[in-house]
């Protein structure tokens, strides 16, 4: 009886609360709806007043203009070649790393480790400057390896998937050693299916991260061949040209392969932080 009032105590406030996370949720997604629809808009429905909500004309001239006035093909692609192998890269050093930090044991290795995740506390930005005299002296300024690999040293990764390989049990990897396993074969058969969920969070982090890395790619690629996505719509976004829906355009086509990768990750994305907020 008692359960039965507490269930029709509770059911307002879930009601409530469901509505107010929808609201929320709707509001949130208002930003990415105004920019979709206000790129299928003309220039002057843009900044009308009061504004349409929906668009009266739907016309795809914008999305055209930007392909054929600009390279947008070519920074899609440097964008994306950029964004994929720098994550890769990443995902096989952090692997690597974490797992002798979870799993081997050698001298030092906790103040070895401290000083590694202690360098998370350092922001990008106040080592930019020595950071591109050593991409200058290496010759990669405008070019892409030049955006690509010191995204690979950081050590985001390696603090994240450690606690992945923490919660599995020494017992098996003990197991494996004893069947003649060796410690390689040890993290790719047993240690990396286990710890997917992770590696999937990890993929998506760190693409959307170098993605939208902004200032790196604009200090490195000067050249208009070598800039990614998000440089080259933001020269559209500082022309002088008053066609916001033109660069309305060109902002939705820079969202839209996060918005891929996230829902092709997603379950990776909700599993691996549930399993690395809980351990056994």
């Amino acid at each position: 009886m008692f359960g039965r009032k507490d269930k029709i105590k509770k059911e307002p406030f879930d009601i409530a609360s469901n509505i107010f996370v929808t609201f929320f949720a709707v509001l949130s997604l208002f930003p990415l709806y105004w920019l979709f629809t206000s790129s299928l808009k003309n220039s002057s429905d843009v900044v009308k007043m009061p504004p349409d909500w929906f668009p009266k004309t739907i016309t795809l001239s914008n999305y055209i203009e930007v392909f054929n006035s600009q390279p947008a093909l070519r920074w899609t692609y440097n964008s994306l070649v950029v964004s994929l192998v720098s994550t890769v890269a990443l995902i096989v050093v952090s692997c690597l790393a974490a797992y002798a930090f979870s799993k081997l044991k050698f001298k030092g290795k906790n103040v070895l480790f401290i000083i590694f995740i202690s360098s998370l506390m350092v922001p990008k930005e106040v080592v930019i400057v020595p950071l591109f005299r050593i991409i200058q002296d290496l010759g990669m300024v405008n070019t892409l390896n030049g955006m690509i690999w010191p995204n690979v040293a950081t050590a985001f990764g390696v603090f994240l998937l450690k606690g992945f390989f923490d919660s599995i049990p020494d017992s098996l990897r003990e197991s494996a050693k004893m069947d003649g396993a060796s410690e390689l074969k040890v993290l790719y058969q047993i240690m990396l299916p286990i710890v997917k969920p992770g590696i999937g969070a990890l993929f998506i982090l760190n693409f959307v991260q170098v993605w939208n890395d902004y200032l790196w790619q604009l200090v490195v690629g000067q050249q208009n061949e070598v800039k990614t996505l998000m440089v080259g719509v933001a020269t559209l976004m500082q022309d002088l040209n008053p066609n916001f829906a033109y660069k309305m355009a060109g902002a939705t086509v820079a969202a839209i392969p996060m918005l891929i990768i996230f829902v092709l990750f997603q379950n990776y994305f909700t599993r691996g932080l549930s399993m690395g907020a809980v351990k056994e």
